[in-house]
């Protein structure tokens, strides 16, 4: 890939003019353009002529300009970001090309950019075990070479637009069970586990890695960090996606990994707004509802996101969740009352507002058309995933015609798009050299190492004796056979049976699944399951990522010692038998 050519990329290294601090509740809904846009399409300077000088420096300036000269098409264009079928941007197999044509009526990525003049696209996985995995009915990414070629194409395809602007390109990357490029990256742990080690300073060199590694691979929009504060009963959907169920310690993870994201050139997404933790509904199936007060929301699932805004964040994520205490009945995607009044309003985010996955159940509620047009009404500016992109983007343009969405309205999306792209074009891409380097895995290293926690058991030393044996469910081998590596790294003699069992669980298993005879039972998500574990030592690393089963490894062998504290009380169970 050294002959690609380098693209213009970008971070969006705070919203326009944020007013840090101005979050209270007596806050005015802002009206018309976000500050700093430049004006609307009624009042905005002239159409820029091929003649024209360099562009503005100015991000919203040039936003704006870029905006005066859009056709209706390419604005309602601008505001969608589906996925696509096909690893390539022009070359694609029999069977992506009849995905593609039954999604967008073409055969190609690029061809469903040209058609639909799109703003943005979406890079999927489809994983079995991946609680997101309904939204992803393929996968278009393998390893960080091919990622890389298939962004350098989108971003071709989109620079033959009228708009000629960059295409807003995003995964969901949370690193945990939520991954879309798991080969050649270095993979961070949960956000649990970055919770337990309870040391932002980490997390956010962990996730500045992370960033780095998603921009040299094409990647401008990481759908992370998940800025919800998990129950204390836990949330199916959420677990371990979540920091934990402590808002203030949540909100400063969620700061640091959007300052870490986006100081690599990556803008960071916080999701799910307004918050899914409190939530036992799973939102690709059914509108869960918040249950909370007004005061219990604001104190225990606002924070983190009032946190991340004032960090900078460029984007968040709205979520398909029944506020009750704002807005009963009413999916926050579609409401004003949770997108403008609060989003705008109270937190004073400036940004870009995208709705999660309209290919969910809550947002199929109405025809694509009219799904597109409420949302976007709402105060959202940019709408994934929508379940047949013709329909989203003539319900839009249907919607300019009889008056139900204000070309107002429209405008100041897409502004607020093409001012996120400037800025994210402003930074050069990585090379792909960075992916893995040694620098990176130092960083997130010492965040696997700070997450370690000991539930039970001797807080010193080796913590077995003689040989060891590893087991794990038969749909954790890959875990096994990383943690086998790893502890023979350290020095640990393993045998393939006979030594003491070293026994390993993670997302999905129950109390079937724990060995009544190991020494040791290591949960690789969130550890509730140890309250029913008979093993004298308990630990939890939160992750099965290889730098993960490399720190646990190091405490088992006696070569470290567990500095974490778990994000969440288990039964029966301290946070930590050694931390204080």
């Amino acid at each position: 890939m050294t002959g690609v050519k380098k693209l213009a990329r970008v971070a969006f290294v705070a919203p326009l003019l944020l007013l840090a601090g101005a979050c209270g509740n007596d806050a005015k809904t802002p009206q018309g353009a976000p500050p700093s846009a430049g004006p609307m399409a009624s009042s905005a300077p002239a159409p820029i002529s091929e003649s024209a000088s360099a562009p503005p420096a100015d991000p919203a300036v040039r936003a704006a300009q870029t905006v005066a000269r859009l056709s209706d098409e390419d604005l309602a264009g601008q505001v969608l970001m589906p996925y696509a079928y096909g690893g390539s941007a022009t070359q694609v197999d029999a069977g992506s090309a009849a995905g593609n044509r039954s999604l967008a009526g073409v055969d190609t990525p690029a061809q469903m950019i040209a058609k639909y003049r799109l703003g943005g696209l979406i890079l999927v996985s489809f994983t079995p075990h991946d609680p997101t995995g309904k939204t992803n009915p393929t996968s278009n990414v393998a390893d960080p070479q091919q990622v890389r070629a298939l962004t350098t194409g989108l971003q071709e395809a989109a620079r033959q637009l009228p708009a000629a602007a960059p295409l807003l390109i995003g995964t969901d990357q949370e690193y945990g069970v939520v991954t879309r490029i798991t080969k050649g990256v270095t993979a961070l742990p949960s956000a649990f586990a970055a919770g337990a080690a309870g040391r932002p300073e980490l997390t956010e060199a962990a996730w500045r890695a992370a960033g780095e590694e998603l921009a040299a691979m094409g990647v401008t929009v990481d759908f992370a960090p998940v800025a919800d504060t998990l129950g204390t009963a836990g949330s199916s959907v959420i677990g371990s996606r979540s920091y934990g169920t402590d808002a203030a310690a949540n909100a400063a993870q969620v700061a640091a990994a959007v300052r870490g994201l986006q100081s690599a050139g990556v803008s960071a997404a916080l999701k799910h707004f307004p918050g899914h933790g409190h939530t036992t509904g799973d939102s690709h199936d059914e509108l869960p509802v918040i249950k909370q007060s007004a005061a219990a929301w604001r104190s225990q699932d606002l924070p983190p996101f009032r946190a991340g805004v004032q960090a900078g964040a460029g984007v968040v994520m709205s979520g398909h969740l029944d506020l009750q205490a704002v807005d009963k009945g009413t999916a926050a995607t579609f409401s004003r009352k949770v997108m403008t009044d609060v989003l705008r309003g109270q937190l004073r985010f400036t940004g870009v507002a995208i709705t999660d996955a309209m290919n969910m159940a809550p947002a199929k509620k109405w025809p694509a058309g009219e799904a597109a047009v409420r949302a976007l009404n709402a105060g959202n500016d940019m709408l994934l995933m929508p379940p047949d992109i013709g329909a989203a983007r003539d319900g839009i343009l249907a919607g300019l015609g009889n008056g139900t969405l204000k070309r107002e309205r429209l405008v100041e999306a897409v502004t607020r798009i093409l001012t996120l792209k400037y800025r994210t074009a402003a930074i050069p891409q990585p090379d792909l050299s960075v992916l893995g380097s040694a620098a990176h895995r130092q960083a997130v290293s010492a965040l696997d190492a700070a997450s370690i926690t000991v539930f039970r058991g001797r807080c010193s030393g080796p913590l077995v004796n003689g040989p060891v044996t590893v087991t794990a469910p038969a749909s954790r081998e890959t875990a096994r056979v990383t943690l086998v590596r790893a502890l023979q790294a350290a020095g640990v003699p393993v045998r393939a049976a006979g030594g003491s069992e070293i026994h390993l669980v993670g997302y999905g298993d129950k109390p079937i699944d724990l060995s009544p005879d190991a020494a040791v039972t290591v949960m690789m998500d969130l550890p509730g399951l140890l309250a029913y574990a008979k093993s004298p030592t308990l630990l939890a690393t939160y992750s099965s990522s290889e730098l993960s089963m490399t720190a646990v490894a190091a405490v088992i062998a006696g070569r470290a010692t567990a500095p974490g504290r778990s994000p969440i009380a288990v039964a029966g169970l301290p946070r930590s038998a050694c931390a204080k």
